[in-house]
């Protein structure tokens, strides 16, 4: 309710309301209201977009859903053919160039963790990387790409009949997050499948997937206890003992056949 004018607020005589006066504020304040959304309690079209963002992401689920974007499609691609090189070049003797860095782009400067992972038709060949960033990202991909091909303790090194049938797969890792969690049901209930890498530690005891995994492992109780014997853990330690979980996502690229240089 409008409070009645009176001579020490508005100049006019005390008790008296200029209606002409009082009509011409209440239109102005209605077409104020008006235009600021508050009279049916909407928003600016900039407060509208904020929101709506936000209800965007909330539909999504927790902001770890956005899909991380770091790099272009053609820098992927870079990456991966600095990855096939840098293999080739071991496995036929070849002198590995040394980095010119005057020319290589800011983003593959940054220290960024980061896998490489071979396949060859469809299974895997060897997997290795950097969870923590502590190279920058052309060298992570250099090293971690010899370290998959010839040192992944799973397999024998790569030969040189097997180098024209290898698939490469690149992931560039945000930073690892703690997960807290009270209990097993929890630790289900706050994974999110397809998007999550995941790290667990017991003690000395350590391994991760990667968020690729969920493909081969999509139901999350053959997830954690695949992950747990991974780290030489019993299977079922993701229910019986409280471990320290992680989490992190990726952006992936991956090659596709027909674009491999023969």
């Amino acid at each position: 309710m409008l409070s009645p004018i009176t001579k020490s607020s508005q100049g006019l005589p005390s008790g008296k309301v200029n209606t002409k006066f009082l009509s011409f504020t209440v239109l102005i304040l209605f077409f104020f209201l008006l235009g600021s959304g508050a009279l049916y309690g909407e928003k600016s079209d900039n407060e509208a977009k904020k929101e709506g963002k936000r209800l965007v992401n909330k539909k999504r689920g927790d902001e770890k859903m956005e899909k991380v974007r770091w790099l272009s499609e053609d820098e992927g691609k870079n990456l991966l053919e600095v990855a096939r090189k840098t293999i080739k070049n071991r496995l036929f003797n070849v002198g590995e160039p040394q980095i010119d860095w005057k020319d290589i782009p800011e983003i593959f400067q940054k220290r960024l963790g980061n896998f490489v992972t071979i396949n060859i038709e469809g299974n895997l060949r060897g997997c290795i990387g950097h969870i923590l960033p502590r190279l920058p990202l052309i060298e992570g991909i250099k090293e971690n790409a010899i370290n998959a091909a010839f040192k992944d303790p799973r397999f024998p090194p790569l030969t040189k009949g097997e180098f024209d049938r290898i698939d490469i797969e690149i992931s560039i890792l945000t930073p690892p997050q703690e997960l807290p969690y009270s209990d097993a049901e929890d630790l289900l209930r706050k994974l999110s499948p397809g998007i999550d890498g995941v790290i667990i530690k017991k003690r000395f005891y350590e391994a991760t997937f990667l968020p690729q995994v969920w493909e081969q492992l999509p139901k999350k109780e053959d997830f954690l206890s695949h992950l747990c014997l991974k780290a030489g853990l019993p299977a079922d330690s993701w229910k019986t003992d409280k471990l320290q979980v992680s989490t992190y996502q990726v952006q992936a690229f991956e090659e596709e056949r027909s674009s491999i240089p023969k």
